[in-house]
């Protein structure tokens, strides 16, 4: 673990992106991507913190000139607490991330650690108080955070709730927009030919079907038929796919488990 420059804000060490993936041994694209996979996991405030426009010109402001430099024309900052770089070593799951988070949380996160007061010298009821004082505190603390890990548990249940109660009533519209979202968990629209294919590829390995073979047949028919080329040709996958009543609730299964494992919500 290198030499870090001490950084706040709102009373509370943090640390950048940059430099937790330096401190993590992996690429600052990788923190971000793990980030974006994992939105839902990360709450503002406790793990994290986003600036931008005022809020982050006034914190730049407040750094001095070797902190400062990293990140001067950065348009929009995370700072990640002691709880989010957990989570990102809890994602990572590497031997020398979870090395370097424990020098971290031991060090960086918590400097005052192991500069407690000494109470060795006040009297015994004082002592007493304190230490009753100490347990409903920790005891408080500890309800706090498991409260907190039950919401979360809670959100994310009805997230998978809300996935696997979509049927097959609005079914094109319902998969187009969960795969829009898992497109944005990957950085952009950009990404959803690919995710088509994914489901697509999953879908023939579960159905033992040939998209492609099943759309050739079908626009041969449909040209016996006498049915126009230009129609013929705006013919695509999701209609073989809604005529064939397994097939569609095998696409079905197979895009709502994508959506789970990205993490997305219909809502």
């Amino acid at each position: 673990m290198s030499k870090l420059i001490p950084m706040e804000f709102k009373n509370q060490r943090i640390m950048t992106t940059k430099v937790l993936a330096e401190e993590f041994g992996t690429e600052e694209g990788n923190i971000q991507k793990n980030y974006s996979r994992n939105e839902k996991r990360f709450i503002v405030g406790k793990h994290y913190y986003k600036l931008e426009g005022q809020a982050l010109r006034e914190f730049k402001n407040s750094l001095p000139t070797e902190s400062l430099e990293p990140i001067k024309f950065a348009p929009v900052l995370y700072l990640w607490t002691d709880r989010g770089a957990a989570r990102h070593a809890k994602i990572l799951d590497t031997d020398e991330a979870w090395e370097v988070y424990e020098e971290l949380e031991e060090s960086y996160f918590n400097p005052n650690k192991g500069q407690a007061l000494n109470t060795s010298e006040l009297s015994p009821e004082l002592q007493m108080f304190n230490k009753m004082f100490q347990a409903l505190a920790n005891n408080e603390l500890e309800q706090k955070r498991l409260k907190a890990e039950v919401e979360e548990a809670k959100e994310e249940i009805q997230g998978i709730r809300d996935i696997v109660a979509i049927n097959s009533t609005n079914w094109r519209k319902d998969t187009s927009t969960l795969i829009s979202k898992m497109a944005l968990k990957l950085g952009g629209y950009e990404h959803i030919n690919l995710l088509r294919e994914e489901s697509y590829k999953i879908l023939e390995e579960r159905g033992r079907a040939r998209l492609s073979v099943k759309l050739t047949n079908k626009r041969r028919r449909m040209a016996d038929e006498g049915v126009c080329k230009s129609k013929r040709d705006k013919l695509n996958k999701l209609d073989v796919i809604g005529e064939d009543s397994r097939l569609l609730e095998i696409y079905l299964a197979v895009v709502k488990d994508m959506a789970i494992k990205y993490g997305v919500k219909v809502n």
